[in-house]
């Protein structure tokens, strides 16, 4: 808590540093320790000053997952960059790795950008649903080229193959956060058989239970 007068914030600078606070208190304690008022507390600012940045809670939680997303299109262009699209086996591998990573590695930020927190009992602001948005698209688009490359199923469409690919993903993501998987060692194993469930198809291999 705050003993002595309100820090001095640029305007600009007060916006990134609440963001970085609620983000820490979330992590120490949880989605129900964060107020608007703790957060101004553990900034160092005055009761009211979040509220020129964020309307209420729900937008600042908001505005935490809005964060992750782009976290996460970062994580996706780095590994677009560093190995290209032309590899897309070696492409698609690195992904649910380092997707299942992101989750294990940021779970409280992960639970708010696809928790019921924000999407069933808050409000997703418009923003967040464009970011959100977005991002997916990305994903699509990466899956389509995957697509063409013989590393995913031809068929179905790449919006549903994208969609398949992604439940797989976060089912085992949210196994990880909720600690059902519990050892960190296990995550590479994980990755790689995800990866080899969701490719055997395209690569002609017969898949368990499909058989005639």
């Amino acid at each position: 808590m705050s003993t002595g007068e309100p820090k001095p914030y640029h305007h600009g600078e007060l916006r990134p540093a609440l963001l970085h606070a609620a983000s820490g208190i979330i992590r120490e304690a949880g989605i129900d320790a964060l107020s608007m008022r703790r957060l101004a507390d553990r900034v160092g600012v005055s009761r009211t000053a979040p509220y020129h940045h964020f309307k209420d809670k729900n937008e600042l939680l908001c505005a935490i997952a809005e964060m992750g997303f782009a976290d996460q299109d970062r994580m996706i262009g780095a590994l677009i960059e560093g190995i290209g699209t032309d590899d897309g086996a070696r492409l698609f591998e690195n992904w649910v790795h380092a997707y299942i990573r992101f989750a294990h590695d940021n779970p409280e930020t992960y639970d708010l950008m696809y928790g019921k927190e924000i999407w069933k009992q808050g409000e997703p602001t418009a923003v967040l649903r464009q970011v959100s948005k977005a991002s997916f698209r990305l994903w699509v688009e990466l899956v389509g080229e995957l697509q063409r490359q013989k590393v995913l199923p031809a068929s179905p469409p790449a919006l549903r193959t994208a969609q398949a690919c992604w439940a797989t993903l976060h089912g085992l993501a949210r196994l990880l956060i909720d600690g059902v998987y519990v050892q960190p060692g296990d995550l590479d194993e994980i990755a790689n058989t995800a990866v080899e469930l969701l490719t055997q198809r395209a690569c002609g291999r017969d898949v368990p239970g499909t058989s005639a």
